[in-house]
């Protein structure tokens, strides 16, 4: 039996300062907080909980709160959480990812131009929420070729395409190819960053050889979502699981001595998650 291990499966550099950066404040002895989940991993969230970190889930939440230092996930989030923490006398530490930083940069000088922002994105995930605040009033959240096909600006000043982090790349391409048709200008940034292209690009290559597929990811991560979406296109027996127990409870097995397994993970699932997965896959070759 072959076992193939996407080499880009695991935490993304984002990821990992954001988690790091947590750690490393539990041990200042301060009270610490996280506005919304650090990342999306409920195993990585539940471990922090155990350390004495607490998640906000609200701003209401946030607006109660007068002492203790909050963490800002790597997600980022809306432009008037930052303005809520400073006037409540908070301390902060940003752990926005800097890919997604970036994105901020961009769509708010754009906006102070009067030119129109579009971003390629799910509307109801965090990231894009953080970037939407960030955009003027003249913006528009765009998921899907015909949501590209019928969308006109509201005057004739250019269009500013951006993206979420982690949209699915092939489908950017196809967005991309509608507005480039626009009457009106188009200025492109891709910024889907490099490890969510890489980790779809091998995902890819890896599920069109294999016999069975396994995603690993959060249920609320959106990288991981796309991945299963692409592996599931290429591979009938494709599986997206949390963990190794869901892996088992969807009686996951093998037929076949020289079936070829592949697994992949999204950017917020830790390595020992993904190790777990590798040796009871290797168990069937024994």
């Amino acid at each position: 039996m072959e076992i193939i291990t996407a080499k880009s499966a695991g935490f993304c550099f984002g990821v990992k300062r954001a988690v790091d950066m947590v750690y490393a404040a539990v041990e200042s002895g301060e009270k610490i907080y996280t506005y919304g989940p650090i990342i999306h991993n409920e195993q990585v969230v539940k471990e922090l909980s155990e350390k004495g970190v607490t998640v906000l889930n609200s701003q209401n939440e946030l607006e109660d709160l007068h002492s203790g230092t909050v963490i800002i996930r790597s997600h980022g989030v809306e432009k008037k959480v930052y303005d809520v923490i400073s006037q409540n006398g908070l301390k902060m530490i940003d752990a926005t990812c800097p890919f997604v930083k970036k994105i901020h940069r961009i769509v708010q000088e754009e906006s102070a131009k009067g030119h129109n922002i579009v971003i390629t994105g799910d509307s109801s995930h965090p990231e894009v929420k953080g970037i939407l605040s960030f955009a003027g009033e003249k913006v528009s959240v765009i998921n899907s070729t015909d949501e590209a096909l019928k969308y006109e600006t509201v005057d004739k000043n250019p269009v500013c395409v951006v993206s979420q982090t982690t949209f699915n790349v092939n489908k950017f391409k196809d967005i991309i190819e509608i507005f480039a048709k626009k009457e009106y200008s188009v200025n492109v940034v891709n910024t889907i960053c490099n490890a969510t292209s890489k980790r779809q690009e091998e995902a890819l290559k890896i599920a069109r050889k294999a016999d069975f597929m396994i995603v690993i990811g959060g249920v609320h991560s959106s990288n991981s979502r796309k991945l299963y979406e692409i592996c599931s296109g290429l591979c009938d027996n494709t599986v997206f699981v949390q963990t190794l127990e869901d892996l088992v409870s969807q009686n996951f097995s093998l037929s076949g001595p020289s079936a070829c397994v592949g697994i992949t993970a999204g950017a917020s699932t830790p390595n020992n998650i993904i190790e777990e997965v590798q040796r009871y896959v290797r168990g069937y070759d024994i």
